[in-house]
């Protein structure tokens, strides 16, 4: 009794119990994994679940009850809830080996003209084609773009073989592929960037969730007024 009773005292305070956190971004390197493993060095009792979907399978999952939290790109909400703005991760160009391209340290805009762009049909997707027709004023300029249903992974492996080139957030660097290479893309105001958000339900008064918030709020505070 005295050992069920720690138990429901821990999970109570938010030390013990499940959390369910939903994202589409890559764990291999990058603040998302670093989150994750500083959470779960804080509470090794709490059980991590985690689901990669979709924004809008994340979205159902969120309404479901079947996630606490979903960190996706973009400043779209999720649904009728609560937001966060977390961290901003820097666009990189995704190359194969062999690339016209490859030989330099960095990529302006305008070398993707008459490229081959493959990009996900799930996020950042959407936020990637926005930037490509706004740094491309005139139609003809922009690369071709193609959207393609497949994982993050298989686009790569798509790149790699030399069916186009890709941008990607630098999370993905951490992950190598044969015959993959990445270079920042750059113009007059630097490298673009995509940013993160997590959200969740109002009414969800997990406390493994508090906890977890509480993490995020302390790894990525919002700029003060005068900063």
């Amino acid at each position: 009794m005295d050992a069920l009773a720690a138990i429901a005292h821990r999970a109570g305070r938010g030390e013990a119990g499940r959390l369910a956190v939903g994202f589409y971004t890559s764990l291999s390197a990058g603040n998302l994994r670093a989150t994750l493993l500083d959470y779960a060095q804080r509470f090794p009792q709490i059980d991590l679940g985690m689901m990669e979907r979709s924004r809008m399978r994340l979205a159902t999952a969120l309404r479901n009850g079947a996630l606490d939290i979903a960190i996706v790109t973009g400043e779209t909400s999720l649904l009728d809830g609560n937001a966060m703005p977390l961290w901003s991760e820097r666009i990189v160009a995704a190359l194969p080996e062999g690339h016209r391209l490859a030989a330099s340290k960095t990529i302006a805009w305008t070398d993707l003209r008459g490229e081959t762009l493959l990009l996900n049909e799930h996020d950042p997707g959407t936020e990637f084609h926005d930037i490509v027709v706004a740094k491309f004023a005139s139609p003809e300029d922009r690369p071709k773009i193609l959207r393609l249903d497949v994982s993050r992974e298989n686009l790569k492996n798509l790149v790699g073989a030399g069916f186009g080139i890709s941008l990607m957030t630098e999370a993905c660097i951490g992950a190598s592929m044969p015959g993959l290479i990445f270079r920042d893309v750059r113009d007059g105001v630097g490298p673009p960037r995509v940013g993160y958000a997590a959200h969740w339900r109002d009414d969800n008064d997990n406390p493994a969730l508090a906890r977890f918030l509480k993490l995020l709020g302390e790894r990525y505070p919002l700029p003060t007024k005068d900063a």
